[in-house]
């Protein structure tokens, strides 16, 4: 048992931090102005974006990349029931209908196949959702949103850092949604980025961003002529503000030595666990130059054949010994919120396989080695224990 609770992922602030913030509420603007505008550009330069936009959340990327890309009422948006809420929410939100579609046994993410079986006359977007840090099989999905004429929109909120076929995730040109909610790789406090490559859609979405205004708040206030906004379109409040953006800026800078730790992490957690008997891992890529695995999350899946239905009880034991363990996620498609869809068990037996099995424990960088080495000691005995209950005649 540890001493104390280890959260599966907490953030981390330096001083530095600290009196940047300062600093920037001393200011006498804390709204969305230059800081916001730096974080873009550093962002979109860390990612190869042409293009970065800073939004209140991943979910608000998620609804304007549908909102600029025509998707509404009456189409369907094909994407994963494997992923957090907001994916479906998003989706729902623009008044398009969520078509789920499977995901593959060994990533985790949603399948090409199933998604080109899914497709209908309706369908106008496909999200594919990266998921725990591992990018999802994008030259598969852009072969697909070309043969069909579909906008291909990325979830990746899990993703920050990730690389695929030697391109990081974001630098491909796709409308591609980041999260910097507080336990991802870096944080904001809260907040989102939206990438992309068109310029056209730049000026429309920082229009949209800030309730359709034609001018934002910074340049209001801070031009000694008089400068009315009007509302050229209908729109949202989907802004981040300059403390965010400072305490964004601030993270971004330890993004690839955080990566670096949590390789080396996942590599001892691997080395624990690799040797019991029904434990399986996600897919991780080697060539990391080329395919880089952003390790947001460390996944363990316990095979039923060894466990049996022990998954719960596993991560309720691991919670009582202060381990923040959890389980990610349990498909959408079974959520109450998404019975309307009049899915039931049995559509999505990979993603249901995967949802009944899978569960997390702490990989955040910020944790001291020893801490990780306990937490993979507890871990193991745990498991150990439950197997040992299922094979003990």
């Amino acid at each position: 048992m540890l001493p104390h609770f280890i959260p599966f992922g907490a953030p981390k602030f330096s001083r530095h931090t600290e009196t940047e913030v300062i600093r920037t509420l001393r200011s006498g603007w804390i709204g969305t102005g230059p800081k916001v505008l730096e974080f873009e550009r550093l962002f979109a330069h860390y990612v190869h974006a042409p293009f970065a936009v800073a939004l209140s959340s991943c979910t608000a990327g998620l609804h304007l990349s549908l909102v600029v890309s025509g998707v509404g009422r009456g189409d369907e948006v094909i994407t994963s029931p494997l992923t957090f809420a907001a994916t479906a929410n998003a989706i729902l939100t623009s008044g398009a209908t969520v078509k789920f579609a499977d995901v593959d046994l060994a990533t985790y993410t949603l399948s090409p196949r199933a998604a080109q079986r899914a497709i209908t006359k309706k369908t106008r977007a496909i999200i594919p959702v990266h998921f725990a840090g591992l990018p999802a099989d994008m030259k598969s999905f852009e072969a697909l949103a070309r043969r069909y004429r579909l906008h291909l929109i990325e979830d990746a909120a899990h993703a920050l850092g990730a690389r695929s076929h030697g391109a990081m995730i974001g630098a491909t040109g796709n409308l591609t949604s980041f999260s910097f909610y507080p336990n991802k790789n870096i944080t904001s406090c809260d907040g989102g980025m939206l990438t992309f490559a068109d310029r056209r859609f730049e000026r429309t979405l920082k229009t949209l961003r800030h309730q359709g205004l034609d001018v934002d708040a910074w340049k209001r206030f801070h031009r000694k002529s008089l400068q009315t906004s009007l509302a050229l379109m209908h729109g949202y409040k989907y802004t981040m503000n300059d403390l965010q953006a400072i305490i964004g800026i601030e993270q971004l800078k330890h993004a690839e030595a955080w990566q670096k730790t949590r390789e080396r992490y996942a590599a001892y957690y691997d080395s624990i666990f690799t040797a019991i008997p029904g434990v399986f891992f996600q897919y991780r890529p080697l060539d990391k130059d080329e395919n880089r695995h952003a390790l947001y999350l460390y996944t363990l899946r316990l095979e039923r054949k060894f466990f049996g239905h022990a998954r719960d009880q596993v991560v309720q034991t691991l919670l009582r010994k202060n381990i923040g363990a959890g389980v990610h996620y349990i498909p959408l498609h079974l959520h109450p919120a998404f019975r309307h869809q009049k899915y039931r068990r049995g559509d999505f037996p990979i993603a249901e396989k995967i949802g009944d099995e899978i569960f997390t424990i702490p990989l955040t960088p910020h944790l001291s080695f020893s801490v990780i080495r306990a937490i993979a000691r507890v871990t193991k005995a745990v498991l150990l224990s439950f197997l040992r209950r299922r094979t003990t005649p």
